[in-house]
């Protein structure tokens, strides 16, 4: 008797409908990857511009202020002596500044002639980043693979709040080192003018003034130390919490094989939970003074 051929349609079928599916999974993953891969450069492009323009606007703050330093102590000590060249070495100090602000903005200029503006770039990543975010959505990942990603990204929210951490640390110890190299050189320079007219020494003694005046400003008003110790503060707690899932101990030491599940949906719980209170850190530390009430307290100064 012949063979009916037919018999093995539903299997013929089913593998062509597996193999097609495959090549569909195999496709969504190569655009994802690609996707991926052009918000990245997406991101590096766009920091590389945003560096560029703040290396920009500090070279022509400093040509300004160069310029407008030297006009004005030169038009001072002819004002009040008659002889310019008393501010001699300070024209030369502003020349000095101006001239390699100058060169940094030639510089720049030619570094960023091939970098799109930045307005073209934020749009630009806008548009890569809703491409892969769609990308996300098209694969359907269910609610445990969900948490599994998760997971992965918190290392991510973790260097994050380290970054700024340490931002705000540098930006603080700069801003105390100004104030205390200020503070000594406003009273040697006092020591040094021991006359009444108008000369550079108190030329200096009053910018200096100035700067420990605005130093101490800025450091009382956006609290950088304040940022730096919440910061670090979320970041360690968030790193615990991935520790003791990842070793199975402290608050998931009751979950043994066979329910990872519920560990993940305890550990995004308490990583949320950590993110949600830095952000009300952040928030208290925007209200004025009179209305802020930390949550945490930060360290003694």
């Amino acid at each position: 008797m012949a063979r009916d051929f037919d018999d093995d349609a539903p299997r013929r079928i089913g593998d062509a409908n597996e193999l097609v599916l495959a090549r569909q999974r195999d496709a969504d993953e190569r655009i994802y990857v690609v996707t991926a891969n052009l918000v990245i450069d997406a991101q590096e492009q766009l920091a590389r511009r945003r560096l560029l323009d703040r290396i920009w606007h500090a070279g022509a703050a400093i040509s300004w202020l160069s310029l407008l330093t030297a006009v004005i102590g030169t038009g001072i000590a002819w004002g009040t002596t008659g002889d310019p060249a008393r501010f001699v070495v300070g024209d030369l100090i502003c020349g000095g500044l101006l001239l390699m602000s100058l060169l940094t903005l030639v510089g720049v200029y030619f570094a960023g002639r091939n970098v799109s503006s930045l307005q073209r770039l934020e749009a630009h990543l806008a548009s890569q980043q809703e491409s892969l975010w769609q990308q996300k959505v098209k694969s359907s990942p269910d609610l445990d693979d969900r948490r599994k990603l998760y997971r992965e990204e918190v290392t991510t929210a973790i260097e994050q709040y380290q970054a700024d951490s340490r931002k705000y640390r540098a930006v603080h110890n700069g801003l105390q080192t100004l104030i205390m190299i200020g503070s000594a050189s406003t009273t040697t320079i006092a020591a040094l003018d021991t006359g009444k007219e108008l000369t550079w020494q108190s030329v200096t003694l009053t910018a200096i003034s100035f700067a420990i005046t605005v130093a101490a400003m800025f450091t009382g008003y956006y609290k950088f130390r304040e940022r730096s110790y919440f910061l670090q503060q979320t970041a360690d707690a968030i790193e615990e919490e991935a520790n003791a899932v990842r070793l199975g101990i402290g608050h998931y030491s009751e979950y043994g094989p066979g329910r990872e599940n519920e560990a993940l949906k305890k550990f995004t719980q308490r990583v949320e939970d950590h993110r949600n209170e830095q952000r009300r850190r952040q928030q208290q530390l925007d209200q004025p003074a009179d209305q802020a009430t930390p949550s945490s307290q930060s360290p003694a100064a």
